[in-house]
């Protein structure tokens, strides 16, 4: 193992050398936050691959094809499908925003008093999903030196907070970029064919396993159902996301580069069905789905190799936990912290505010890696930001873009009915329940509709900067 150990040594080493690096570049908002608004094609869609695909697509991707087969595929393909329609039909409006934070785009659409409430939920949300990403670090630390739960996540979680802190969106696009590479070998290019010829090839593959295992739609209707209503509306109104359309140079960069981003997810779906659909050729009897990765990659891969395939598991928890952990910060300095204390600027304003946002993404990665160790298992507390981020945003963000008689009024009301409805039906059903997130946008979309057109149109001039900042010509962008 010392020639895996090297490699992986020489990874973190090198994630740590671009977070200096890229403090050097970061001498503003606007570099810091969004990387300056600068990225290009190739460097854009490299990262947002990045930021999208994280451990749960990998792992839990790879498991998924362990347990259903092919169709193991739908969870991560749904994210694309959710990137994909985020870029063709919204990333162009987004990046002409000139925002930072989604709330900042529902003040802006709505004429103040929107952000606050979703401020929280979004800052639930990412704090969530940033936490779900550092306790996969235990997963494969212990896969890679033997660690202890909680030295792995301190490990994991210092090194990501180290190179967000010191760069902010420089050195977390960097090293994404980095991370969609390493990815792109390790998985595609080195475990997939290995572990199909492994298995012996597809026919044997067939052979071996039961014909629900080569059905597209074996996993169920409702649970395919289930995954567009979370993952592919999710990606629509995240804020990790959103941030990284922030950082398009153009809105023909976000929308391109993005829909080269979503294809690209599309195919890693696949790749990570079939590897687990192998996986259970090789080993039928795992005591769990989502050993199958690890168990292929420590059993099946010649070494050096065996190394850069960890290294690749490691990138995508490391860019979904960084991309999380910046986009927590933003969040909870501008929406939350800055209205607290009544500092609340306009939208597109540049101040100079990189020693305040450092030291958020560092108390934010602090109580990341406090929260990881205080907690086993977070599956249910993400179902919960999940369930209120898709029943309590969708509907408001989504209508300020689509439906010009939205108002300020009905925003509020979708956010609060739509996220009570669903707390109310979580303690019903069950927090991993479907129905709570079903019924609860709906109630956030009748709230929405009824409450908007009973109240006063937005102002015009609110709607007529909207509408301008909408326009924007791609330079501006």
């Amino acid at each position: 193992m010392a020639v895996d150990y090297a490699v992986i040594v020489l990874y973190l080493a090198g994630m740590l050398a671009m977070g200096w690096w890229g403090m050097r570049r970061a001498t503003s908002k606007s570099d810091f936050l969004v990387a300056g608004r600068r990225l290009g094609p190739a460097m854009y869609s490299g990262t947002m691959a990045a930021i999208v695909l994280g451990g749960a697509s990998t792992i839990g991707g790879v498991g998924l094809g362990y347990k259903y087969g092919l169709s193991g595929a739908w969870m991560v393909f749904t994210i694309g499908l959710g990137l994909l329609a985020l870029s063709v039909f919204f990333s162009a409006r987004i990046a002409r925003l000139k925002v930072y934070t989604v709330s900042e785009m529902l003040d802006l659409r709505y004429g103040g008093r929107a952000g606050v409430i979703s401020g929280v939920v979004m800052w639930a949300y990412t704090l969530m999903l940033a936490v779900t990403s550092t306790l996969a670090y235990a997963t494969i630390f212990d896969v890679l030196f033997d660690l202890n739960r909680t030295v792995a996540i301190i490990l994991g979680g210092s090194i990501v907070v180290a190179y967000s802190t010191l760069g902010g969106m420089w050195s977390i696009t960097l090293t994404d970029m980095v991370q969609f590479v390493v990815k792109t070998i390790g998985v595609l290019l080195l475990l997939l064919p290995i572990a199909v010829v492994k298995a012996g090839g597809f026919a044997e593959m067939k052979a071996k396993l039961p014909a629900s295992y080569f059905d597209p739609l074996g996993i169920g209707g409702e649970t395919i159902f289930t995954y567009v209503l979370i993952y592919t509306f999710g990606m629509l109104i995240g804020q990790d996301i959103w941030q990284r359309v922030f950082t398009a140079r153009s809105d023909r960069t976000a929308k391109w580069g993005g829909t080269v981003a979503g294809t690209y997810c599309l195919a890693y779906a696949l790749a990570g069905a079939v590897i687990g659909t192998a996986a259970k050729v090789l080993y039928p009897k795992l005591g769990s789905p989502d050993d199958a990765f690890a168990t292929i990659v420590k059993d099946e891969l010649p070494v050096g190799v065996r190394g850069l395939v960890l290294a690749a598991a490691l990138a995508a928890v490391m860019s979904t936990s960084s991309g999380a952990l910046i986009a927590c910060a933003t969040v909870a300095n501008n929406d939350i912290w800055s209205r607290l204390r009544g500092v609340v600027r306009p939208s597109g304003e540049e101040h100079d505010e990189v020693k305040g946002n450092r030291l958020f993404i560092l108390l934010m990665g602090l109580a990341v890696i406090g929260t990881a160790l205080a907690l086993n298992d977070v599956v249910e507390a993400l179902t919960v930001a999940y369930n209120l981020l898709v029943g309590g945003l969708l509907v408001p963000i989504l209508g300020g873009l689509l439906w010009k008689r939205g108002t300020v009024q009905g925003a509020l009301a979708s956010v609060t009915v739509g996220g009570l409805a669903v707390i109310g039906l979580m303690a019903g059903y069950g927090i991993l329940a479907d129905e709570p997130v079903y019924y609860g946008l709906l109630a956030s979309l009748a709230a929405y509709v009824a409450v908007s057109l009973a109240t006063r149109p937005t102002d015009a001039a609110v709607l007529a900067v909207w509408r301008a900042r909408l326009q924007a010509s791609p330079s501006d962008a």
